[in-house]
């Protein structure tokens, strides 16, 4: 009998508030925000103090009382936008791009992952995807601003979603399909609070090697 329960004695000090937080923990409690402040209950300024916690937050009990005084999203369909048409959000560690009253740009020749977070808070965000490897197929790029602006832009060539909304602001997104099934897809989700959040393709940008693998299929 004392076999059995000192393996249960053992469990006991195992508290869930002390868990590494997770992306998509973040990206829940950022969901009940953007909620609580269009529903009013929440300004402008107190959500953009929270969101910038959330994202500083490193564990699971830091999360937690930014929302303790909210009531739950109202339906688990949201947290699910990231996977369009049936496919699910991208894993591992995401790359957090902040502009409070400054600018943050991110363009040229680097490694996108499968997550970005960009959130201006009187500042603007630039994620230039033009000249960027991609190390996976599908790309989520959450964006958030507040009397600021995230501009996110594309190749020609690779497929565009997205869905947000923009509380006296603007949310725009230019969708594209590309004709080659295995390009890449960016899906830009959020909202704007005074302010806009556009994505759209750069004109006379492509991905190189998408020609190459076109000429592969067609030949």
């Amino acid at each position: 009998m004392d076999l059995e329960k000192q393996p249960q004695q053992q469990a006991a000090p195992m508290e869930p508030a002390g868990i590494r937080a997770s992306d998509a923990d973040r990206d829940r409690i950022a969901d009940i925000l953007r909620e609580a402040m269009a529903e009013g209950r929440l300004t402008a300024d107190e959500h953009a103090e929270r969101v910038d916690a959330v994202y500083r937050a490193k564990t699971v009990g830091e999360l937690e009382p930014l929302v303790r005084d909210l009531p739950a999203p109202g339906g688990a369909a949201r947290t699910a936008a990231p996977g369009v048409h049936g496919q699910e959000g991208p894993t591992g560690p995401a790359e957090n791009l902040v502009a409070i009253f400054s600018s943050s740009t991110r363009k040229g020749r680097w490694r996108v992952g499968g997550r970005t977070n960009a959130f201006a808070l009187f500042g603007s965000v630039e994620v230039d995807l033009t000249e960027a490897l991609f190390g996976q197929r599908l790309t989520v790029i959450n964006a958030t601003s507040v009397f600021g602006s995230v501009d996110v832009k594309v190749p020609e060539n690779i497929s565009l979603r997205g869905s947000g909304t923009g509380i006296f602001g603007n949310f725009e997104v230019a969708t594209l399909e590309s004709a080659d099934p295995e390009a890449p897809v960016v899906v830009v989700n959020g909202y704007s609070v005074f302010g806009s959040v556009e994505a759209k393709p750069k004109r006379g940008k492509f991905i190189a090697d998408l020609q190459d693998r076109l000429r592969k299929y067609l030949g």
